[in-house]
């Protein structure tokens, strides 16, 4: 078949709503009962072992249908993880679907004015109502946080900022090395604003009022735009962009707080917290168009600068862009749980 059909699981997915308190009355107005999905894996049902448990992040704009979305020749990444269990391929875990979505597409999962509380909310909310609903192994050295291009950056900060939760996470293209990253895109997004004279809040009043992605600047514009809610808004929360734009040279206050939350610019002051880690894994495309397969050499780098020891790494490069890989999250998954299990 073109497209696979339908697999039927032999484990659960639960579709569930967590009421937020912390996202309540956040400046963007989105709404604070939050959907979450939780997987268990064969067995589950009627039994009472409990699991470790592994958390996924979506990427920028994403959104959880996405994760049922079907490729031609492909299947989709619930589909992917049941697959490994079924098959005794990987000790069993439950998988736990994060929502963190965005009026601007997204959180970057930390605590911002611009947007919202999302690391406390990740940490604080969703991890004590899976516990709470779900038999698992409810401490840090059996819990692992995953996500790839956003998603990865938040597995990465997650895990330096909570090491009391999460003892293994895994990044697939996640968000590194700013420079390398963000600067070319700044560049593009000056000549894209010229259209808008300078301004790109008056670009996100077209695209709100249109067919979205019906420009070739909206997907850069986007990014850039909730990124900057994200890192570096002002005390309302209104979001500053990191560069002038109409020169593109970089506002050094504005850029300055982007680069806080560069994983490899933060490693070094949580040294501790990166060593304690039972399993790392690091991948991304060596034609990454966001420069990702760079910033995955430097984080790497960076983990052997702070000490952590080379067995507790996988690092690995493959031929391939930042689109279409979320064939790489089951691999993933399945060697954290072989270590989590360990």
């Amino acid at each position: 078949m073109l497209v696979p059909d339908v697999l039927e699981l032999t484990g659960r997915i639960d579709e569930g709503v967590l009421d937020s308190h912390l996202l309540r009355g956040n400046r963007l107005g989105d709404p604070h009962q939050r959907p979450i999905w939780v997987y268990t894996p064969p067995g589950y049902d009627g039994g009472t072992d409990r699991y470790p448990v592994v958390y996924l992040l979506l990427g920028y704009g994403g959104t959880l249908p996405l994760w049922r979305n079907r490729m031609p020749y492909r299947r989709p990444v619930p589909e992917l993880i049941d697959l490994l269990f079924a098959h005794g391929d990987a000790p069993p875990m439950i998988v736990v679907y994060v929502d963190a979505f965005t009026k601007y597409g997204g959180s970057q999962y930390v605590d911002s004015p611009g947007t919202g509380r999302y690391h406390s909310y990740l940490c604080d909310e969703v991890v004590p109502w899976v516990d709470a609903r779900y038999r698992t192994v409810a401490d840090r050295n059996h819990r692992a946080i995953a996500g790839k291009s956003s998603g990865g950056l938040g597995a990465m900060i997650t895990s330096m900022l909570r090491p009391d939760l999460f003892a293994a996470f895994a990044t697939h293209s996640g968000d590194a090395l700013s420079e390398a990253q963000y600067i070319p895109h700044f560049l593009w997004a000056v000549r894209h604003l010229r259209a808008y004279d300078g301004d790109i809040l008056r670009w996100w009043s077209d695209f709100s009022e249109r067919v979205a992605f019906t420009k070739p600047e909206d997907e850069r514009l986007l990014e850039l735009l909730g990124v900057s809610a994200c890192f570096s808004p002002a005390p309302d929360g209104t979001p500053r962009l990191p560069f002038d734009p109409r020169t593109g040279a970089l506002r050094p206050e504005e850029w300055a707080r982007w680069l806080r939350w560069d994983p490899v610019r933060m490693a070094s002051g949580h040294a501790e917290a990166l060593r304690s880690q039972r399993a790392i894994w690091i991948d991304a495309g060596t034609s990454d168009e966001w420069f990702l397969d760079l910033g995955a050499e430097a984080f790497r780098r960076t983990l052997t600068e702070v000490g952590v020891r080379d067995e507790n790494v996988h690092f690995e490069l493959f031929d391939g862009g930042h689109r279409a890989v979320e064939y790489r999250q089951p691999l993933a998954i399945a060697w954290l749980a072989h270590r989590l299990a360990s």
